[in-house]
């Protein structure tokens, strides 16, 4: 939603929280990164912010192998 236009390039350095869908494999992580969260703001300038907003959604309600020809 910040209507920036184009391309970017850029590096993050973060740690991975658990619980968020990431999957840390290694059990020495750099714990000294920042979350994602506090990494956009302080690296890119960007700030996240929850919103609750429509969304598009398929729902399929069954599904079968096709026939043979």
């Amino acid at each position: 939603m910040t209507e920036l236009k184009g391309l970017w390039d850029f590096k993050l350095e973060w740690t991975p929280e658990p619980g968020l869908g990431a999957v840390v494999s290694e059990p020495s992580a750099d714990i000294s990164k920042p979350s994602i969260f506090t990494a956009i703001q302080e690296q890119v300038g960007l700030k996240l912010e929850s919103v609750k907003r429509p969304v598009e959604v398929l729902i399929i309600d069954r599904a079968e192998k096709p026939g043979g020809n």
